[in-house]
């Protein structure tokens, strides 16, 4: 069973044969837990680093690093039990853009934010993919907790 998860999607999952699977990650932002003792995935495709108001961040609080990592985090405890230190965390995605006239570093700054939330809650991820100019295309095995990635290079 594939699940799709868009720009500020959100999904967790204990079926064994489902598959968590997010596509062009470019300057957005993956990041993906996995509990080996409970079989259960859980994955999020952050947009930006943070929301420009907190009504923004109260409607779509997945988009954000500050809102959306915190979330996937309460969602595996609080519907599935999982504890927080026993996941393994991936993050995946930031890519730079080729333009040397980039002012936003979008990809830069999510990456920034994401990894700022993980060190408030005294987690670190132990994959990442990150940076470069690489459009990531992830894929996250509920069954095994295998994360694949697929690359491919970017222009923007």
């Amino acid at each position: 069973m594939d699940i799709v998860i868009g720009i500020g999607g959100l999904a967790v999952a204990d079926r064994p044969d489902a598959t968590l699977k997010t596509f062009a990650l470019a300057s957005c932002v993956a990041v993906t837990a996995y509990s080996q003792a409970l079989r259960v995935g859980g994955m999020i495709h952050i947009g930006l680093p943070g929301p420009p108001d907190a009504g923004e961040s109260a409607a779509r609080p997945g988009y954000y690093a500050t809102t959306g990592v915190p979330l996937l985090l309460h969602t595996l405890g609080t519907k599935y039990g999982c504890q927080a230190r026993e996941l393994s965390l991936g993050v995946f995605g930031g890519a730079d853009s080729t333009r040397a006239d980039d002012i936003f570093r979008i990809g830069a700054r999510n990456l920034a934010a994401v990894f700022a939330e993980l060190a408030a809650l005294e987690l670190q991820a132990v994959l990442t993919d990150t940076g470069g100019n690489l459009s990531r295309t992830l894929v996250l095995e509920v069954g095994t907790g295998r994360v694949e990635v697929f690359t491919q290079p970017i222009t923007f």
